[in-house]
């Protein structure tokens, strides 16, 4: 599995995350209306959208991890393609309640940031690009496109070493149910951290800050629609 096999991979499936999968799935945007149709406010829609997403990613985790690993094009594993797939569409959903332009390849690269839990500031560094423990859409807009392309690629490094050393990818193969259950495991507190820093970076506008939310708690465990 190299780099740009992941990079790849996380494209493919924020496209279908925009486009939605049929005939279940709508893209990030009809589903983020929804939920904000159905809420009070935008902060409260969200957080209805992360719940439920943890919710999916914990049985994704689990489904997919029995059995043993069916792995995916560009030999990225079923369980973890399908998480991915579930934690990208959460974090557009977020990003498009906050007012961003989700098609661009800006909040592109920052979805990706976000997954990958790496400091934009850092990754900014040297760039002449400014960017405090504040985000705002104007600075975002203003971060040139070879930027975006060469942040993206420091997210693959980032997850290609993540996923050669991830526990339960062996575990799986040896143990099915026991990979299943520890896979749920990892995937429910990986999805809160990445909920917590979408939250605070789309939402509150805030990407110096990784206390999380205090009110937050996974309220049910219903599927998405």
């Amino acid at each position: 599995m190299k780099r740009e096999e992941i990079l790849n991979t996380l494209d493919s499936l924020y496209d279908k995350v925009l486009q939605g999968v049929p005939p279940k799935r709508e893209g990030a945007v009809a589903m983020a209306e929804r939920y904000l149709r159905k809420n009070p406010s935008v902060d409260e829609a969200a957080l209805d959208l992360i719940t439920d997403h943890i919710s999916n990613c914990t049985a994704t985790g689990f489904v997919l991890g029995l059995g043993g690993l069916v792995t995916m094009p560009l030999t990225i594993p079923a369980n973890i393609a399908g998480v991915l797939y579930f934690q990208l569409r959460m974090i557009a959903g977020v990003a498009y309640m906050g007012g961003y332009d989700v098609y661009s390849p800006q909040v592109r690269m920052l979805t990706y940031v976000c997954l990958a839990g790496i400091s934009i500031q850092s990754m900014l560094k040297n760039t002449g690009v400014k960017i405090g423990t504040r985000i705002t859409k104007t600075v975002v807009a203003k971060i040139p496109a070879k930027l975006t392309a060469s942040i993206n690629r420091g997210v693959g490094y980032r997850l290609f070493t993540k996923f050669g050393s991830r526990g339960a990818v062996s575990l799986g193969k040896a143990v099915p149910i026991v990979g299943g259950i520890v896979s749920g495991s990892l995937d429910f507190v990986e999805t809160r951290l990445i909920a917590e820093r979408a939250y605070n970076m789309f939402i509150r506008g805030d990407v110096g800050n990784t206390a999380g939310f205090a009110d937050y708690e996974v309220l049910d465990d219903e599927e998405t629609e």
